[in-house]
């Protein structure tokens, strides 16, 4: 299984100093967590797409391409790029660029998007949400198969015969779909033959497990090999050397935010009773010591049997040394014992964490 984390780059107030971290600190925290993640081992950093202020990535292959330049190992990927509202061509020379850059270690996991700030912002009309992302997911597929395309659409002017560089590194570019539990979407990634990754970051893990069943079904019913399929699970995750001091570091901030977003979405207030049933060994957030985080992990492969495993670390607003901690955790304490109960070979760390100079007190 890999082992990666992904990130928005949330800005928010430092839990110590009650300062603003806004989007120019928060980058380059970012950089220094992705160059983290390489250094312990890890084998995917993903970055996600927002338009507001609560999110100070906007263009994740900016991003990806600064963590180029400071990684060796770890997989970039988006996560998501919102692609209903982006122009598939510059999605497919924005990648192919960083594929290059990164000596093929980039992907692009594309996504609906579950807030909808760009598709005004760029003039798109909601309710082509749906059909937008369908012929902008066909467009971008062709556009890695073919060098020299035509091709025609609603929603976007005609290609034809024309040539679309850079050609990336990796033949074929790595697509990924990203999907919330709409079954469409999971269906369609399965038909596709397309690698998926569900996210979970509510309710009961066991509950997603039809997502699974209906996605291998679906690559079946297509013709498509089902052992080579690729299934990922994204999840809310946060380490700490204990499960109470993870708790106390991780709780308030996560109350805040999902209790901001539920009074945008009509959602009830957040509960310390319905943090610690997520937080249970069969709930969906994986908040905890090392060696919950690994039977967690291994109790949701039985689920799923999947192949890849992100975890969102900053969406409670942590400090930066406290997500840096939780990266290094993963890497060191809990990736290693995943491994090893999977049979998955180690990915040899050269530097120790504590040697690298890059984690700040904290």
């Amino acid at each position: 299984m890999e082992l990666g984390v992904y990130s928005f780059g949330d800005t928010h107030k430092d839990p110590r100093t009650g300062r603003m971290v806004g989007a120019h600190q928060r980058i380059r925290e970012l950089l220094d967590e992705i160059a983290l993640a390489d250094q312990v081992g890890l084998d995917v950093f993903g970055v996600g797409e927002h338009h507001r202020a609560d999110f100070s990535v906007s263009a994740p292959a900016m991003v990806l391409a600064a963590a180029a330049e400071r990684t060796e190992r770890i997989r970039l990927t988006s996560a998501v790029t919102v692609l209903g509202s982006e122009d598939p061509v510059r999605v497919f020379q924005q990648y192919a660029t960083l594929d290059l850059l990164s000596d093929g270690r980039a992907e692009i996991m594309a996504g609906r998007g579950s807030f909808i700030e760009s598709f005004p912002l760029f003039g798109y009309d909601l309710q082509d949400y749906e059909p937008l992302f369908a012929e902008k997911l066909e467009l971008l597929l062709a556009l890695r198969e073919q060098e020299t395309i035509t091709w025609s659409g609603r929603y976007r002017a005609p290609l034809d015969a024309q040539t679309v560089y850079p050609r990336p590194v990796q033949t074929p570019l790595p697509i990924w779909i990203a999907v919330g539990g709409t079954p469409a979407s999971v269906a369609r990634a399965g038909r596709l033959g397309i690698p998926l990754a569900i996210a979970i970051i509510g309710g009961m893990p066991a509950r997603f497990t039809p997502m699974a069943d209906l996605y291998r079904q679906a690559a079946a019913d297509g013709g498509h090999d089902v052992d080579a399929l690729e299934l990922g699970i994204n999840s809310f995750c946060y380490i700490a050397e204990t499960a109470e001091q993870a708790v106390a570091e991780f709780y308030p901030g996560y109350a805040e935010v999902m209790d901001q977003l539920g009074r945008e979405r009509g959602w009830a207030p957040t509960s310390r009773g319905q943090f610690d049933q997520l937080r249970s060994p069969r709930g969906s957030l994986l908040v905890g010591s090392p060696e919950q985080i690994v039977d967690k992990i291994l109790y949701e492969h039985e689920l799923f049997g999947h192949t890849r495993f992100l975890a969102q670390m900053d969406v409670g607003r942590q400090s930066h040394g406290r997500v840096m901690r939780s990266i290094e955790l993963f890497g060191t304490r809990v990736a290693p014992e995943v491994r090893r109960a999977l049979g998955s070979g180690p990915i040899v760390v050269t530097t120790p964490a504590a040697e690298t100079g890059i984690r700040p007190a904290g």
